[in-house]
């Protein structure tokens, strides 16, 4: 069977458009639809529904779809491991995360990464949704809970509480609250209880809003609350990690903080053996072996 035939089908089914794809593959809409054509001519089968919305897969059409993702997934896993040196960390690492343990905590790390390994090539995707890694959506993630998708290796990095943080300046001016209620005088700044995160976050934040909060700040991820903590907005629900990197920030009312948030590592296991998954891998575990000597040293000094 015709490889470029078979890509371009897998593109069409993809994107559900001639147009689009032909976008994708740097191809006119009618060569797009002439390969198609062709395809399903020689397979004597009908792979599309065509309608005026768009184009739907016929029952032969998904069972194809599902055998080039499968191969295009082995494609990738095969490339991975190729462009892998056996004495060398180079190539592109898609490297996903939520966006405030990515803007807060992992980025202001990579210069140690990209010193040792000057040749890597980081695309940091920063979003709340889970990206599927055996679908090679991306190569290795760390996320705020564990991994529940098969075939993946995971290991535990941390755990993190979300806490309450004011600046020295803000307390300075406004007080210390010594209650939960005494932020009644105060500004609360956290992430939307409604907006996506961890589940122990926002059953801090809804258990904090029944002291009638009167003045209130949310914003969709933590890298925004911090912003209005640094400005003395008020005082902000952020994850615990930050205390090293923002001395000052000052814990408000130390008693309260949420549940245990356990923070993983994975990747797929077919990147076992990936150069530039270890290399990132022993950074990310050598950088929280110092985070935690630094929180040890302080908690006794």
């Amino acid at each position: 069977m015709d490889w470029d035939k078979l890509r371009i089908f897998h593109a069409v089914a993809d994107a559900g458009s001639l147009t689009h794809a032909g976008d994708q593959l740097h191809l006119s809409q009618s060569a797009v639809s002439r390969q198609v054509r062709a395809l399903e001519e020689s397979l004597n089968a009908t792979l599309f529904h065509r309608h005026a919305r768009g184009l739907i897969l016929t029952e032969q059409g998904e069972l194809l779809f599902d055998a080039t993702r499968a191969m295009l997934k082995r494609l990738d896993a095969a490339t991975a491991r190729i462009r892998d040196s056996e004495e060398e960390v180079f190539g592109e690492l898609r490297v996903t995360t939520t966006t405030g343990f990515g803007t807060l905590w992992l980025a202001p790390r990579l210069p140690k990464l990209y010193a040792k390994y000057p040749d890597l090539k980081i695309d940091l995707m920063l979003e709340e949704r889970v990206l599927d890694l055996p679908m090679r959506e991306a190569d290795v993630a760390i996320r705020m809970k564990e991994p529940s998708q098969a075939d993946l290796i995971r290991k535990r990095l941390m755990s993190v509480h979300m806490c309450l943080y004011a600046t020295h300046s803000y307390v300075a001016l406004h007080g210390n609250p010594e209650a939960p209620e005494d932020l009644q005088a105060h500004r609360l700044i956290c992430q939307n209880p409604r907006s996506a995160q961890v589940g122990a976050a926002a059953t801090l934040v809804n258990e904090l809003m029944t002291n009638d909060i009167s003045s209130l700040l949310t914003v969709n991820n933590y890298f925004g609350v911090l912003q209005g903590v640094l400005h003395d907005l008020g005082v902000g629900v952020l994850p615990d990690y930050l205390i090293r990197d923002f001395p000052q920030l000052v814990r408000v009312l130390p008693d309260v903080s949420s549940n245990e948030v356990p923070v993983f590592l994975a990747y797929p296991e077919e990147l076992r053996h990936s150069k530039r998954i270890s290399a990132f891998r022993d950074f990310v575990q050598d950088e929280i072996i110092a985070y935690r000597k630094t929180m040890k040293e302080q908690a006794l000094g």
